[in-house]
């Protein structure tokens, strides 16, 4: 539906009302308010209205930023510094993301914000923008294991050493995985590439060709540049540096054992009461305009809100009516161990792809690969790299997922949009990593 109407809302809420009607076994009159209820129940977790805050309140630190003129001081800034083209303006934001792994949300909303400017006066789509936030988000964050991903990596590995289905420390066989994350890996050499060569195709080059014909945009240049960055630097910085202080906190002193969610909510809780403070006091900003911008940058948030929203209902649904340990299911028989690894990194993706959640694929599945592999004597670490590639690879797809709606959010893209135009190059890395996972699978 996604892929046909281009229309987010239809698409998610037509999903819900099918699994409803699934799960209700076909009964018409019952269905209206059980979806209601599924869609007002979401506000009962703590993670998800954390996560809907966070994108909300994201609006405001972004138009709170915008309005200070700091980043039309950064765009003044590296424009007379060497940031001249299209090329230099993406290579920009690949690199900031590579260097910011803590949080998947995180990574894709500071490469918007520092790219976006830059991108429209270089004429590169919201498209282009919207995968290189996408790529440089969850498949970077899966790359290292010093964030929540790893935590949660971590964790379900501990639990199947601690029951005896495996043997080996848990951080050595994480750590030997990672270099084995073929779909991250792909995804970044494949980015990087159609960076340096500017060549695209499929519907991303049709983007990028309409793009190129929007009216061009005049120079910006500042005189006091240094001072007005700071008014974007140093919230950003708050930011990025609170996520691990809270993690840790959160942890009860072990950063990989802190919360996410919480994490990034108090990151911007506290980016705000920073902002606020510190405009204030520069007087770069008066109380009743912080007000003003916050209320209107939140309010702009509102929409992508309640596409999370329905995001979550559907991937509860899809709990419910256990698409994952079914599809799952399809992988338990005999199996040739050489072709293990590339059979768990097509499920992974399946499962990922259909809820919308790469760290719920993880959860379904270490417990179910890596018991498969004990009995058949696979590479354990290749192994759970084909997990963690697989639920990145479904979550990079998914129009459903958290992070593809954040990213389209920070690009100023529509979501469907975004995904139609990432799917041709997701399914090359993905086809790529598809064929390392079984050749490694007969070497290792």
């Amino acid at each position: 539906m996604a892929l046909l109407t281009r229309q987010v809302f239809v698409s998610l809420l037509s999903g819900i009302v099918l699994g409803e009607l699934i799960l209700l076994g076909g009964s018409l009159g019952e269905f209206i308010p059980i979806t209601i209820d599924r869609l007002l129940s979401q506000f009962h977790e703590d993670w998800k209205i954390k996560t809907l805050f966070f994108v909300i309140m994201v609006g405001a630190i972004i138009q709170l930023i915008t309005a200070s003129g700091g980043i039309e001081a950064f765009i003044s800034y590296v424009s007379k510094k060497g940031i001249k083209s299209k090329k230099d303006t993406l290579m920009m934001g690949y690199f900031i993301g590579i260097l910011i792994f803590l949080e998947s949300s995180i990574t894709a909303l500071v490469v918007g914000t520092l790219t976006k400017p830059l991108a429209t006066r270089y004429k590169i789509s919201k498209a282009k923008l919207a995968y290189l936030c996408d790529c440089t988000s969850s498949p970077v964050c899966s790359l290292f294991p010093f964030n929540g991903w790893g935590a949660l990596l971590l964790g379900l590995i501990g639990v199947q050493i601690a029951e005896g289905v495996i043997e080996g420390n848990k951080l050595s066989l994480l750590v030997y995985a990672l270099p084995l994350n073929f779909y991250a890996i792909v995804t970044m050499i494949v980015l990087f590439l159609l960076i340096y060569t500017n060549k695209d195709f499929g519907p991303m080059k049709q983007a990028e060709i309409e793009a190129e014909l929007i009216e061009d945009v005049e120079d910006i240049y500042i005189e006091d540049e240094s001072s007005s960055m700071k008014l974007m630097f140093y919230p950003l910085a708050v930011m990025l540096f609170s996520v691990p202080v809270f993690l840790y906190f959160t942890g009860n002193g072990n950063i990989l054992e802190g919360s996410g969610s919480s994490s990034i909510f108090y990151s911007v809780l506290t980016t705000l009461i920073f902002i606020a403070l510190y405009y204030l006091l520069t007087k770069a900003m008066s109380l009743n305009t912080y007000f003003k911008e916050l209320k209107s940058g939140a309010g702009s948030m509102v929409g992508i809100g309640a596409i999370l929203l329905l995001a979550f209902a559907l991937g509860e649904v899809t709990v419910e009516l256990q698409t994952g340990p079914y599809l799952a299911s399809l992988v338990q028989g005999e199996l040739n161990p050489s072709y293990l690894a590339g059979l768990i990194f097509i499920i992974a993706a399946l499962i990922s792809f259909s809820t919308g959640t790469s760290w719920g694929t993880f959860s379904i599945m270490i417990p179910i690969a890596l018991p498969m592999a004990a009995v058949l004597d696979a590479n354990l670490p290749l192994v759970i790299a084909a997990v963690i590639s697989g639920g990145v690879f479904g979550d990079h797809c998914s129009p459903i997922s958290d992070t593809t709606i954040i990213s389209a959010m920070a690009a100023d893209c529509d979501t469907i949009e975004h995904v139609r135009t990432q799917l041709p190059y997701a399914l090359l890395s993905g086809g790529i990593s598809l064929v390392l996972f079984i050749g490694f699978g007969m070497f290792l």
